[in-house]
């Protein structure tokens, strides 16, 4: 198993709350991460039918089963599991019993919420974060083509035959068990489309011309696209600075290997070249700065700004009453032109330094304050 830094993180959990929630993605690592965390757990799948029809028909005998507890895995495939479970947990004192995976985000938070609120904690799981798949020295561009879903590396699968196949099950299983959408030719298409906007302010008008539907169809497959980890949404920082801002959010993917192959891109020599590849590299950076926080239990916390005249910071951080600025370039050669977005935010904000991270090599550290990084050197950004 490649080492996941957010084992530290769900160690802690375990031991404070009754229970622990592992979400995320599919094929992110979870069940792995879960049952390499906690060895002595018995590991128990509801994605098995018989298990499954056990849990639904008798759940009380179901989790009697495991008077120690148990590591429970796509957990939302049985809702009415979390009364019962609630129960449980009641009537024990001991911390970290069951460990909870799911990849559905809107039912396993639903059912947590009317079952189990105060007496469960939630953790994150992303696909691998660059400083993961740092040891397997990739160059830029592999990490794009490839993403960060483990399976891909500790496998050596040709991304483009995985991703294949994963598009091709999210589409016909895991939509289906969100919602059941007929038209799943439509909402391919709409993904496809999703991803040619990646890092593009969201119009949900013009999409929705696009795939031939109408706004409110595109807002709920948005929503079905962020519940199940596949994209998500950047919204812009709200304070304005005596300046007209952008108020549509940006549109981002969870893993950048997924946007390449919705694009039909499956070669490292397409990367290079491809009008795309600088919004993918910035779709790289912010999700990384968001595994980085959420791996140590934070809230990602990330907005990017913009003015309307097109002065813009791609990524800005809050960290407490610290906001951190950060320009992304994909890049190999600093020039004055990365500079130029955090010396107009510094200007208006009355602030000093900000952060530019490149597609190079060196670390760089300006007169002005402003560090320059190479995405091998970002690990610390957080704190």
């Amino acid at each position: 198993m490649i080492d996941r830094k957010a084992e530290e993180e769900l160690r802690y959990l375990a031991s404070t709350f009754k229970a622990v929630a592992v979400v995320g993605p599919r094929q992110s690592g979870k069940t792995t991460l879960s049952k390499f965390t906690f060895p002595d757990k018995k590991y128990v799948s509801l994605e098995n039918p018989d298990i499954r029809k056990f849990a639904m028909d008798d759940p009380r005998a179901f989790l009697s089963n495991y008077p120690d507890g148990a590591i429970l895995d796509e957990i939302q495939r049985v809702p009415h599991l979390f009364s019962y479970l609630q129960e449980v947990l009641d009537n024990s004192n001991a911390k970290g019993m069951f460990i909870l995976t799911g990849s559905n985000n809107f039912l396993l938070q639903e059912n947590i919420s009317q079952s189990l609120a105060g007496r469960i904690a939630y953790l994150t799981l992303l696909p691998l974060s660059l400083s993961e798949i740092g040891s397997l020295e990739e160059s830029n561009d592999a990490l794009l083509l490839k993403g960060g879903y483990p399976e891909i590396y500790q496998e050596n699968i040709d991304p483009s035959k995985w991703f294949a196949n994963y598009i091709r099950t999210y589409i016909e299983r895991d939509v289906r068990l969100i919602k059941n959408i007929t038209d799943l030719y439509s909402f391919e298409r709409f993904l496809r489309l999703c991803a040619a906007r990646t890092g593009q302010l969201l119009n949900m008008s013009s999409l929705a011309v696009e795939v031939g539907v109408d706004v409110k169809t595109i807002g709920s497959w948005l929503g079905i696209l962020e519940t199940s980890y596949i994209a998500f949404t950047l919204k812009p920082y709200h304070k304005n600075f005596n300046k007209r801002i952008v108020k549509m959010p940006k549109l981002y993917f969870y893993d950048t290997g997924l946007v390449f192959a919705l694009l039909g891109i499956d070669r490292i020599e397409q990367v290079s070249l491809h009008p795309f590849r600088g919004a993918v590299f910035e779709n790289l950076i912010i999700v990384e700065l968001m595994k980085q926080r959420l791996n140590k239990g934070k809230r990602p916390n990330l907005f990017f700004w913009r003015d309307n005249t097109g002065n813009e910071i791609d990524v800005i951080i809050e960290n407490g009453i610290n906001l951190i600025p950060i320009e992304i370039k994909s890049g190999k050669t600093i020039t004055n032109d990365y500079f130029k977005g955090l010396l107009f935010w510094n200007k208006i904000t009355k602030e000093k330094g900000g952060i530019v991270i490149y597609g190079g090599n060196d670390a760089q550290k300006r007169s002005n304050g402003i560090e320059v990084l190479p995405i091998s050197k970002m690990d610390d950004i957080i704190g």
